[in-house]
């Protein structure tokens, strides 16, 4: 083992991206938040910060012994070694670039914590919170951790596995082991849980765009460190992958309007903060294997192809409620196999051949059977220890008011009020949220929603047109 030497200038660039990471998950509560209806936003944004707890605890004690612990058959590390993250400087991931054990070590914990918390929002509005507690132990340990050995602790998916044959698979800060991982995931959660109450048939618009844009925005700042920060020091790399990361995510916006606008004649703030997420989606795998004008293309493509996929779960008929299947699988699988055509080094289009493009189809492939297959023996399990659903009238008056005794907005006032929260029945009533448009980034829902009575509609969505004149600016990324 060679002696540690201390960069203080890497060190700090470290904590400094490792905290943009952490802001990300609460900008995603900001960003999924506003994008389900009143009486669930409490629960919705809680979901990403018990995602933070689980995910801190769990990574200090297993989660990254396995990720990067010795090998384990190419699969996981070993559990025990790294317990309680007990390491020398030595040891770091990042000690090349002289940073600490434990400054490499909370980084990467920050990447456990989102990868989790995207998860949610294939399922909002109506699972058990105890029940989504116990699965984000369990999806750490079993499914993100041994992925992230698999690509990035030498196991089968890195340099050292069976793929690096043909061509080093390339996923620069989290293609396969966060957004393909995440949104597989989702979509056998949203699967295996089942559809909302009302899903097709009710409208379920989102009830505070504001919220969206904010915590798009949130989430495009916390991304520099997720990207940039992967480079490990304070360099070119990080630099190109800063610059990669800007230009993508705003060639993906717009590729998103434009998509909106020859679709649906108009662009929406909802569409323009999702193509922001698809963008930084994207851009992650291939942050420092393109050049600025790739990740244009790259930016762009992705922001067009999840507009246009987002729409999918209608014809296929799973409740993915806020596009988690839509921005994050599809999104991922483009950064990931967009690289084997736009790497600057090996990329098809660079006259590398096609060895590349071959090589990550196969780890986005590989990476979606293990999650789906990991994620299903999970959720199964524990659909039978603990149940996964609300009861019908619960999901009917909120998981707000009904599970954690709040509503997120106190828009009567008064005695009654402030009694309980239960004593607001017309506030978070079993008819609230139906003034609301279904989730398609302003395509309307596939059956026709009935008329909308306003005075038992959530006060922060209704809207007393009838529900065809109202503005159809409505969608549920991620």
């Amino acid at each position: 083992m060679e002696p540690f030497t201390l960069d203080t200038g890497a060190t700090a660039w470290l904590l400094v991206s490792a905290s943009l990471v952490l802001l990300m998950t609460p900008a995603l509560a900001f960003f999924y938040g506003g994008m389900v209806r009143a009486r669930t936003v409490l629960n919705m944004m809680l979901m990403s910060f018990a995602a933070l707890g689980v995910g801190a605890i769990v990574w200090t004690l297993l989660g990254y012994s396995i990720a990067f612990g010795d090998d384990i058959g190419g699969l996981l590390g070993n559990p025990l070694q790294f317990f309680g993250l007990h390491g020398e400087d030595a040891q770091s991931l990042l000690a090349g670039s002289g940073v600490p054990f434990l400054v490499a070590a909370g980084f990467q914990m920050t990447f456990a914590i989102i990868t989790l918390a995207l998860i949610s929002g294939a399922i909002a509005d109506r699972v058990r919170f105890g029940t989504w507690i116990a699965f984000s132990a369990a999806w750490i340990i079993l499914c993100y951790a041994p992925m992230a050995h698999m690509v990035w602790g030498g196991g089968l998916l890195s340099s050292n596995g069976p793929f690096a044959a043909i061509a080093e698979p390339i996923d620069f800060a989290g293609g396969t082991v966060v957004h393909i991982n995440a949104g597989t995931a989702g979509l056998v959660l949203a699967l295996i849980v089942g559809k909302r109450l009302g899903w097709g048939r009710d409208p379920m618009r989102p009830h505070s765009l504001p919220l969206v844009m904010l915590g798009a925005a949130l989430l495009w700042f916390g991304w520099f460190g997720f990207n940039a920060g992967s480079a490990g020091t304070a360099d070119g790399t990080a630099g190109l992958a800063w610059v990669n990361t800007t230009v993508a995510t705003a060639a993906a916006m717009l590729g998103w309007m434009i998509t909106e606008k020859i679709r649906d004649r108009r662009v929406t703030s909802l569409g323009a903060a999702s193509g922001v997420v698809a963008g930084l989606v994207a851009i992650t795998p291939a942050a420092a294997a393109v050049s600025p004008v790739g990740a244009i293309v790259l930016g762009a493509v992705a922001g067009a192809v999840c507009a246009l996929a987002v729409g999918l779960k209608y014809r296929v008929g799973f409740d993915d409620s806020l596009d988690v299947v839509g921005v994050h699988l599809v999104g991922g699988l483009v950064g990931t196999v967009l690289i084997g055509l736009l790497g600057t080094d090996t990329g098809l289009f660079y006259g590398g051949g096609i060895r590349q493009l071959v090589v990550q189809i196969l780890i986005a492939i590989a990476a979606m059977v293990f999650s789906a297959v990991v994620t299903a023996i999970i959720a199964l399990v524990l659909r039978g220890i603990m149940g996964w659903r609300i009861t019908e009238d619960e999901e009917l008056a909120g998981i707000d008011v009904t599970r954690h005794a709040e509503t997120a907005w106190d828009l009567v006032g008064g005695p009654a009020s402030r009694r309980s929260p239960h004593a607001t029945p017309g506030h978070v009533g079993p008819a609230a949220g139906t003034g609301s448009v279904q989730h398609d980034h302003g395509r309307p829902a596939p059956l026709e929603p009935g008329p909308v009575d306003p005075a038992s509609a959530d006060p922060a969505s209704a809207d007393p047109r009838p529900v065809a004149a109202q503005p159809a600016t409505t969608g549920e990324p991620r």
